[in-house]
């Protein structure tokens, strides 16, 4: 055939498939009501699950902090991301507090001697992804029944729950480290869901 017959058909748009995230009463009782086990390593896992879910930063991010990174005066974190990309993230009173407590308690364990990272292990060397991955698997699937629970569901979760709560999308965008706003525009499409869904739910005609 000199022309296919196929040049006048168009192809169906598939949907694109919206990120997973944590329903916000679940990462609720995820640090109200889970209890973490009274160790160095379960300090360090609960105040790593609290940094992914308050800062939106990836797993790389996380592990590569250091405790100079931590500016405790004006509650910020500087994290360096992809391609070195330096970004400044505020964080609250509380996280800094926390953040301070674990710093306070390394060096009365004497861990951080020689290690410049923020997040060692109870044999003080820096921590590993598939730590990271396996605590954030555990926890998760003690308070929510998604397919997955990994650490970027709580990077899911942190840009979700802010535009959800009426976040500037470029605030989120420059939070994110994202380069484009269209990598970040993919979380309207949550917060459109849950409009849908409040419509639903409270029009009388709906």
């Amino acid at each position: 055939m000199e022309t296919s017959p196929m040049t006048t058909i168009i192809s169906p748009k598939t949907g694109k498939r919206l990120p997973q995230f944590v329903d916000k009463k679940d990462i609720d009782t995820l640090f109200s009501y889970v209890e973490f086990p009274d160790t160095w390593n379960g300090q360090t896992d609960r105040l790593l699950l609290q940094i992914l879910y308050n800062t939106g930063i990836r797993q790389a991010e996380l592990i590569d902090l250091q405790e100079r990174h931590i500016d405790t005066m004006n509650c910020t974190i500087k994290v360096f991301g992809k391609g070195s990309k330096e970004r400044i993230i505020p964080v609250s009173n509380q996280l800094i507090a926390a953040l301070q407590q674990y710093m306070d308690d390394k060096k009365k364990k004497g861990l951080g001697i020689g290690n410049i990272h923020l997040f060692v292990n109870e044999k003080d060397k820096k921590l590993y992804p598939k730590y990271v991955y396996n605590v954030s698997r555990k926890y998760l699937s003690l308070v929510t029944t998604i397919d997955k629970k990994s650490p970027h569901i709580f990077r899911h979760s942190f840009a979700t729950h802010l535009t959800n709560n009426g976040a500037d999308l470029n605030a989120v965008k420059e939070l994110l480290g994202h380069s484009s706003l269209a990598a970040t525009q993919v979380y309207t499409h949550n917060t459109i869901e849950k409009l849908k869904d409040i419509y639903k739910k409270a029009h009388p005609k709906a």
